[in-house]
């Protein structure tokens, strides 16, 4: 570039300026205001998500499997730890305490689980009737997991020290599944993952087995991450489409979020069923329950201390509870048809209308 009409440059290339934090800053800004102004760039952005979701959930049913065959865990203990443990929601509740919205961040608890046992089961259900014999003791491990919360909860406040309790409390519920998947007399797999387990056993392992188990437990972590990372680009481009097109209200925004910020739930749960691995569905469930009771309240409390107000007491934890007896009681029966899918459908509804009603 030549600079004219200033003296004792005439002729002289002078660089262009490296690019400066600051500048990249702007450059951000400027992309984030020009997805505002152009509705096209949040909905390309939503689809994205949205296609990363799903391709990212069909390969986690599909590795799972054989990266659990391959390190010699069961599929569902891994589905239980990788899929049940939902870091990203773990992550939004950290952000809103830390953002001093204690409240917002115990609803991401409740919200969430609701949405698993209601709205992901439910569709399960009515969309892909299943059976499955379901172990008890993995049941009831479910049914008593919300007790140390409960129980902490009566004197109205989670503090700190409730947060650590809970925190702690995850991991004796982690064990109990480990020690129950460790046992091959209780062991819960698909009856197709037994035989391939009996298979393998029987065969050498070389080297290129070894490599290939590896390749599976990497594809299955990819897959996890493209799930966090799908569902991140679908609620940024939703919130832009919601900005662009000015659709505000506080029900519309917080039912249509909701579900897209759970996405991956409805497919965890739904997507398994349809592959004929109901087992891969009910540990992203029974995971998910563990982890939300404990692990995940507890690290919202240890942020910030939290006050619960009436609507906990009248509106989350009965609903709450009785979405997760209803579950728990079509599974101990073994079967979730289309009815059963419209019952748990219209509690989580329910939920929702109950939630504006207060």
């Amino acid at each position: 570039m030549t600079a004219h009409g200033a003296p004792g440059v005439v002729g002289r290339t002078v660089a262009s300026p490296a690019p400066t934090t600051t500048g990249l800053i702007t450059v951000a800004v400027e992309f984030q205001r020009d997805m505002v102004a152009s509705p096209l760039i949040p909905v390309v952005v939503f689809l994205v998500g949205i296609g990363l979701v799903v391709w990212s959930v069909e390969e986690f049913v599909e590795h799972v499997a054989e990266a659990a065959t391959g390190i010699g865990v069961s599929t569902f203990l891994l589905t239980v730890l990788l899929a049940g443990i939902d870091l990203e929601n773990a992550v939004l509740g950290i952000a809103a305490a830390a953002g001093d919205l204690p409240d917002v961040a115990l609803g991401t608890v409740f919200g969430e689980a609701l949405f698993i046992l209601g709205a992901a089961v439910g569709l399960a259900g009515v969309l892909v009737p299943f059976e499955e014999a379901t172990p008890r003791e993995y049941l009831a491990l479910t049914a008593v997991s919300p007790v140390l919360l409960g129980a902490l909860s009566l004197d109205g406040r989670l503090s700190r020290v409730d947060g650590l309790v809970l925190l702690v409390g995850f991991a004796p519920l982690l064990w109990a599944v480990y020690r129950w998947e460790a046992d091959r007399s209780t062991r819960y797999l698909e009856a197709e993952d037994a035989d391939e387990i009996q298979a393998e056993a029987a065969e050498p392992a070389g080297d290129d087995e070894d490599d290939r188990d590896l390749v599976e437990l990497g594809l299955v972590l990819l897959a996890v991450v493209g799930m966090t990372a799908g569902s991140e680009l679908a609620v940024m481009g939703a919130r832009d489409v919601l900005d662009a097109f000015d659709l505000r209200g506080l029900a519309f925004g917080a039912t249509v979020m909701s579900f897209i910020a759970s996405l991956e739930e409805i497919l965890l749960t739904v997507e398994p069923v349809r592959e004929g691995r109901p087992a891969v569905g009910i540990g992203n469930v029974v995971g998910s329950m563990l982890f939300f009771v404990t692990a995940n309240a507890g690290v919202v409390a240890l942020v910030h201390p939290v006050s619960l107000s009436g609507a906990v007491f009248a509106v989350h934890w009965p609903f709450f509870l009785a979405a997760l007896a209803l579950v728990l009681a079509f599974l101990l029966r073994g079967s979730v048809g289309r009815a059963e899918g419209a019952v748990l459908l219209a509690v989580y509804a329910g939920y929702w209308a109950a939630i504006y009603a207060w």
